[in-house]
């Protein structure tokens, strides 16, 4: 929350953090110059971040448990247009709903629109390439992406406040978090299989130019191969 991490943690965080964003805003650019179709999936992306960020639980003192849907986006677009994403949506949760901080936005932008996506994306990617089910990568990213998003702040808040050390504040830390962040993970997994599905059978032609899932001819062949 605002003003809990001490100051040079807060410019740790931003320094981590501003990078990456950056990359994802040219990202977002040459994405969307080269498939202007997927500008409304995008803009999807960026509301089913905020809807499910938006629904908070109370949870360790300065922090909160609550699912993330970086997963989605992270997916459809990459790590990096996902962190801008995440970065967007904190912004607004931090200034309209008292929800985050302005100092602390590094901090919650590297835990919920970094660590999370990029996780999101190599769980999709080995999922695919081991050539399981769609669904089942979807559904595996976006529970692990919400787990790996508070593992990252029972780290951060850790390293901020190592009391006695920072293994016993670790284990306090993620024990408290796993209690609500568990089954919320479970949950946001399934609705995220749920959104992608009707994706799919909405418009699956934005999906195979993202190359998200792979076109169907190209299924055929390797089937016949």
């Amino acid at each position: 929350m605002e003003g809990f991490l001490p100051w040079y943690w807060c410019v740790f965080w931003f320094v981590l953090s501003l990078p990456v964003v950056a990359y994802g805003v040219i990202q977002i650019k040459k994405v969307t110059e080269k498939h202007p179709e997927s500008k409304p999936l995008l803009a999807v992306s960026g509301a089913f971040v905020f809807i499910l960020s938006s629904l908070k639980l109370p949870s360790v003192t300065g922090s909160c448990s609550h699912p993330t849907g970086t997963g989605l986006g992270a997916v459809l677009f990459g790590p990096a247009i996902a962190s801008v994403l995440g970065a967007i949506v904190l912004v607004f949760q931090a200034i309209l709903l008292a929800h985050g901080g302005l100092t602390t936005l590094g901090a919650n932008i590297f835990s919920m629109g970094i660590v999370g996506p990029v996780i999101a994306w190599l769980v999709y990617k080995g999922v695919k390439k081991a050539g399981m089910s769609s669904l089942l990568g979807v559904f595996l990213a976006a529970s692990l992406a919400d787990l790996m998003t508070y593992v990252t702040t029972a780290i951060q808040l850790s390293l901020a406040f190592p009391i006695p050390t920072f293994t016993a504040a670790f284990s306090n830390f993620i024990w408290i978090f796993a209690i609500t962040q568990i089954p919320l993970a479970i949950a946001e997994g399934l609705l995220t299989v749920v959104i992608f599905d009707y994706i799919m059978k909405l418009r699956p032609d934005i999906l195979e130019n993202l190359n998200v899932i792979i076109p169907k001819v190209k299924e055929k062949v390797q089937a016949v191969v």
